[in-house]
């Protein structure tokens, strides 16, 4: 009777921890792929286009720089480069809720809707009216992002990177613990109209074609953990049950030995 209880909770135990294998945590597998020529893989970005709440750094500089200071919110680059968030608000300018920013002298310009390209465009003309020979160079530094979940160092990240993709984000958060989820990796973005969700593999080649490949301003993204993790988890409190049991088993039978 005992045998056979041991016997019975060591496979339940050795299904529970059940070991991870590499297919699950080697990403972009592809047989296809060769160390004698490159594989191309066609993903054309969709360029972002800025919203309410978006920070713009604008610098304009000429020959004469009594003339264009006054645009100039930011009188260091060094707090955008390090990507302090407080001073981002500080000393850049913030699309309303109405996509405007307000540029001194010049007043409201809509910029909602446009790529940074465009709207340097719209700030370039806009800065011509009263400087003459200036050059206006736009860039757009609230590019946030959020990891969390089975990672090594969740958060979030200031992207200086216009073109930044979910690889780099994972790069940013330390990548995925071993236990992490490569298989249902979940991407988290803001639109116009709420919030969308989208689960992406990361074992898959198809991942570098896909459509939310490259990230944009405020996406998250969440690794669920395995279900080995959990499972690992459970042994502890299971190992007690088991103990609890085996004493059962012992009890019940010195009692059937002693009525025999």
């Amino acid at each position: 009777m005992i045998r056979s209880f041991y016997a019975l909770a060591l496979l339940l135990l050795s299904g529970l921890s059940s070991c991870v294998s590499t297919k699950d945590i080697s990403y972009l597998q592809d047989s296809d792929y060769s160390s004698t020529q490159a594989k191309a893989v066609t993903n054309e970005r969709q360029e972002y286009k800025l919203a309410t709440n978006d920070v713009l750094n604008i610098t304009v500089q000429s020959a004469q720089p009594e003339l264009t200071q006054v645009f100039n919110l930011n009188t260091g680059q060094g707090t955008f480069i390090n990507g302090d968030p407080g001073s981002q608000y500080t000393n850049g300018y913030v699309i309303d809720a109405g996509g405007n920013i307000m540029l001194p002298t010049a007043g409201r310009l809509m910029v909602k809707g446009l790529t940074v390209t465009e709207a340097q465009r719209v700030i370039q003309n806009a800065v011509n009216n009263y400087v003459r020979g200036a050059t206006a160079s736009v860039k757009l530094v609230s590019f946030k992002i959020t990891v969390l979940g089975e990672v090594r160092n969740p958060g979030y990240f200031f992207i200086q990177n216009p073109q930044a993709t979910i690889l780099e984000a994972l790069g940013l958060a330390g990548d995925l613990t071993p236990l992490g989820n490569r298989r249902n990796v979940k991407l988290i973005r803001q639109t116009p109209t709420g919030s969308e969700v989208v689960l992406l593999d990361l074992t898959r080649p198809n991942l570098l074609s896909s459509p939310y490949f490259y990230l944009q301003p405020n996406d998250a993204v969440y690794v669920e953990p395995e279900s080995a993790l959990t499972q690992r988890a459970n042994i502890n409190n299971l190992s007690i049950v088991f103990a609890g049991l085996t004493t059962i088993a012992v009890i019940a039978n010195l009692i059937l030995s002693a009525n025999k």
